[in-house]
């Protein structure tokens, strides 16, 4: 492909179209251009050829992964019109809310159409006259029955805009790479006239942070604290999977949503004005940061390879997200970015939200996760837990009930380290309800039967326990009328050896 840097792709296009006949493979390109971007309308042309049949069925993804609810981003497309490659129009039936028939006749064909970007979210696309913002799904159109085919994408950008982050293979400067749709879908485009910090290497690997209209910050130090993060995930997990990776700011846009070597975050770095607040932050970029390993590549066995065109319900949400909240603050403690006091007061933190939450006896864990798609991920006081809450205390029972089966060689770390190394490196697939189980047990050395009740059950957490043997409490106070509300942790009085070495493995290891 690097011989066609200098060469248009539209006339590749036209030439490699009249090369295709039946039993050739498919080749699917896209064209973006936004030559009004104050219109908030992507011009974007599909070249589609090698596809044989009557007829070709053409999709537009319902969601995009790492964002659990529908989208209906076809109701962004517009003006969608097909042609052959002499020009004439070919018929496109629009049979559902997101799929068209192209009667296409065995024949290549262009598909032009329209995408509406007006919403500065993370999980749309949006485009303005300052810079665009490109979800995958949102933005290109599928073949159905060839998701796992090569996909190419050629960007062309405002003439005044220098830059383009992206976690999508560089094949010149304004053409990229994805071997299948899969990736495509998890590479956002960000354009525009970017900046950059200062990039930071860790085993030997690239890790860079471009954003736009990041704001006035030090972000050199921001930069050195999150490699100590990145360096404390990669000691736990064993290796950096990734060839280069990139955190991509997207500037307004609430959220951030994680992919395989990169993450795009609603970002603006203005209030950052002393290392805590800094490092607050990077509690938010390290938990993205950390999906690479928990539900990028480990993951549940629902999640991939994915069906764009309905739910992909699964009960284990609270393993993907909340144990990502639950490493997001160990991780955190062992990189020196968190004290003691700040480090239990997080936990404790979760323990009130969860206390506090009539629906804690109405919804359980795996319920929540399921029923993510309806509901949301957050929490709605009396009716939905959530397992950003509720996900980190079950990691925190979770991890001591192990440390204290196994007398502290053990822990939830090494949970997380036999599920890479068995169902993403071995195996090559998630995992089960009862895998993950079965993982957790094996690796205690005892049955964890009660511990689970907290996962699918509305069974009321028993804290004391497990954070006796670390010498840690629940701390509280009662309000008028007898209610206690937990709102953290501390260490237990007259705290024996066994306990603090336990606590210091727990909040050092």
């Amino acid at each position: 492909m690097k011989s066609i840097r200098n060469v248009s792709l539209f006339v590749l296009l036209l030439c490699s179209f009249t090369a295709f006949s039946a039993g050739n493979k498919p080749v699917l390109q896209f064209v973006v251009s936004m030559p009004e971007p104050a219109d908030h309308r992507f011009r974007t042309e599909f070249y589609v050829s090698g596809v044989q049949g009557d007829t070709v069925l053409l999709r537009m993804p319902k969601w995009t992964p790492g964002y659990y609810q529908l989208m209906d981003y076809a109701s962004d497309v517009l003006n969608l019109t097909v042609s052959g490659t002499d020009g004439k129009a070919i018929s496109a039936v629009k049979l559902d809310g997101n799929t068209w028939m192209v009667a296409s006749h065995n024949q290549a064909f262009r598909v032009k159409y329209e995408v509406m970007a007006v919403q500065p979210f993370v999980a749309r696309s949006f485009l303005d006259s300052t810079h665009a913002y490109i979800v995958p799904a949102n933005n290109f159109l599928y073949v159905v029955g060839h998701l796992d085919e090569p996909v190419t994408v050629e960007i062309k950008p405002n003439a005044l805009w220098k830059n383009t982050a992206t976690g999508l293979e560089v094949v010149s400067k304004t053409l990229y790479s994805a071997p299948n749709y899969d990736i495509l879908y998890d590479s956002p485009l960000l354009i525009g006239n970017l900046e950059e910090l200062p990039p930071f290497e860790v085993k030997g690997i690239t890790h860079r942070f471009i954003g736009y209209q990041m704001g006035s910050f030090d972000g050199a130090l921001m930069m050195q604290n999150m490699r100590k993060y990145v360096v404390a995930a990669t000691e736990m997990m064993g290796e950096v999977p990734y060839k280069q990776y990139t955190f991509i700011g997207i500037g307004n846009g609430r959220g951030g949503i994680e992919h395989l070597n990169n993450t795009t975050v609603s970002f603006s770095g203005s209030r950052l004005k002393s290392e805590a607040a800094i490092n607050n932050i990077i509690l938010y970029l390290g938990h993205e940061y950390f999906h690479n390993f928990n539900v990028k590549r480990i993951r549940p066995f629902e999640l991939g390879p994915f069906d764009y065109n309905k739910e992909n319900r699964t009960t284990q949400l609270w393993i993907s997200e909340g144990l990502t909240m639950y490493y997001q603050y160990v991780l955190a403690k062992r990189a020196g970015l968190m004290d003691e006091k700040t480090y239990l007061n997080s936990f404790g933190e979760h323990i009130n939200s969860v206390q506090n939450n009539p629906a804690r006896l109405a919804q359980s864990m795996n319920q929540s996760s399921y029923s993510t798609w309806e509901d949301g991920p957050f929490t709605k006081p009396g009716l939905t837990i959530s397992y950003y809450e509720k996900g980190p205390v079950v990691g925190l029972v979770m991890d001591l009930a192990i440390r204290r089966a196994t007398q502290g060689k053990k822990s939830l770390d090494n949970v997380m380290r036999f599920l890479y190394d068995t169902y993403y490196k071995q195996l090559k697939r998630g995992f089960t309800d009862a895998e993950f189980q079965q993982a957790c047990e094996t690796v205690a050395g005892v049955p964890l039967t009660k511990e689970f009740e907290y996962v699918i059950t509305t069974k009321e957490f028993d804290y004391a326990p497990y954070l006796a043997y670390v010498g840690l409490e629940v701390v509280g106070e009662t309000e008028p009328g007898g209610k206690t509300v937990y709102y953290g942790l501390k260490r237990s009085a007259n705290m024996d050896a066994m306990q603090l070495a336990a606590l210091k493995s727990w909040m050092s290891e």
